[in-house]
């Protein structure tokens, strides 16, 4: 006599009753199962790391590289010391846009070091700036 034959014996159930309480028991299974796996997050995703690039463009092209990757949501610190003071205010004022754009933050961190997040990477505390007064709040002379 096999498992079914004595369930259905213990319970006196009748064979069509038999299949309807087998099919409630596999379909309540089965949702606890697909509820289970909503929920399941892999740990690989949860301990990717962040990443920050460094940027050091030479000439205004280059900005769009790094507008690119703010797009992908990598935050983007932004060395401008090594550029004409012109072309620097223009990468400032794209990147300006481009964080606006994707909801991020900009915010000066050294005289033409600037950090750039997008919206996923919140900037908290500020840094004082240099006190060299030849030097307007951006660091321009």
């Amino acid at each position: 006599m096999g498992v079914k034959s004595k369930f259905k014996s213990f319970f006196l159930l009748d064979e069509e009753d038999y299949d309807m309480v087998e099919e409630d028991v596999y379909e309540e299974e089965h949702e606890q199962s697909t509820t289970r796996k909503k929920n399941v997050v892999s740990l690989k995703s949860a301990q990717k790391p962040a990443k920050v690039i460094m940027s050091e463009p030479r000439i205004f092209a280059e900005a769009q590289e790094i507008a690119d990757h703010l797009k992908m949501k990598k935050a983007v610190i932004v060395n401008l010391q090594r550029i004409q003071t012109d072309q620097a205010r223009r990468i400032v004022d794209f990147l300006g846009g481009t964080v606006y754009a994707i909801g991020g933050e900009i915010q000066q961190i050294g005289e033409k070091i600037f950090f750039c997040a997008p919206e996923n990477v919140e900037i908290s505390g500020s840094i004082t700036q240099f006190g060299n007064n030849d030097h307007d709040k951006t660091g321009w002379q």
